[in-house]
């Protein structure tokens, strides 16, 4: 039986260009039989403009490390800051935008009602509203479908209405839990180069969510395999490959050799033991 564990989640993150500052972070889930361990001794520092994909097998902690960097779950243990501020602060702030693996639009909204609506929670003027639903629907590809509903709307395009929303209020963290997962592989090979495309311009931090190595690989600066659960931080990838990448890079020699260091780190994982 797990002593208590201690919790500190305070400010106290390097100065300068981190955006995730983790150490030593553990999270306990109590059941009425025995406690879960779903996170533990995970250590992990990103740094601003950086796009880092976790990847695990299911039920690793990928989307529940994310989750407490989004102040959706608390940690049991360890440290962690949020461009220097403790997570539930971060979160008060509107320092990150979630996009979830379904889009959870309202169907009897528009496009553009549904990309606004968080603007209209922080009490933010019609006129500017509108006009930066205007701009980021324009920079996922859907401009002329402001006036469309969700239910008019392929999958794909639904997610990227949900990618909208989630950069109307301009966070500086994009936090996006396996958005493209439930979508055939056109579509999603599709949205991957918009994504790419978009971090291109914006320079956003992106933590993302995937099961896919070709995904992860195509998309990251840097991939943190994880391991079954308790979910361990196995290995961190560096990316060698240009900022700037289509769908053609994944033919070439050096995102090959990424891949497969990948899926080398996953195998590892499956083997590990406390």
């Amino acid at each position: 039986m797990p002593t208590k564990p201690t919790l500190k989640v305070v400010s106290d993150a390097p100065a300068g260009d981190t955006a995730i500052d983790i150490r030593g972070l553990s999270l306990i889930f109590p059941t009425p039989d025995a406690p879960v361990v779903a996170l533990s001794g995970v250590d992990l520092s990103v740094k601003r403009g950086e796009f880092v994909s976790f990847i695990g097998p299911s039920g690793c902690g990928k989307t529940t490390l994310m989750r407490v960097i989004a102040d959706l779950e608390r940690p049991s243990e360890g440290h962690i800051a949020v461009n220097g501020v403790s997570p539930g602060e971060a979160r008060l702030a509107r320092a990150y935008g979630y996009v979830f693996q379904s889009p959870a639009l309202y169907a009897w909204r528009s496009v553009t009602r549904n990309v606004t609506l968080p603007l209209e929670i922080m009490g933010i003027a019609r006129d500017e509203r509108l006009t930066r639903a205007a701009k980021y629907l324009e920079m996922v590809g859907l401009a002329g479908f402001e006036r469309k509903f969700p239910w008019q709307l392929s999958g794909g395009m639904q997610q990227r209405v949900s990618i909208a929303r989630a950069l109307s209020f301009e966070p500086a963290l994009l936090l996006m839990d396996e958005p493209f997962g439930a979508l055939d592989e056109i579509t999603r090979d599709r949205l991957n180069e918009q994504l790419i495309g978009l971090w291109e311009r914006t320079r956003k931090t992106v933590i993302f969510v995937t099961h896919s190595i070709a995904e992860a690989v195509f998309l990251s600066s840097r991939i943190v395999v994880m391991s079954p659960r308790p979910g361990r931080i196995m290995q961190v990838i560096e990316s060698s490959l240009p900022a700037r990448r289509t769908l053609d890079i994944r033919e070439t020699p050096e995102f090959l050799a990424i891949a497969h260091r990948v899926r080398d780190a996953l195998r590892t994982g499956h083997s590990y033991e406390d």
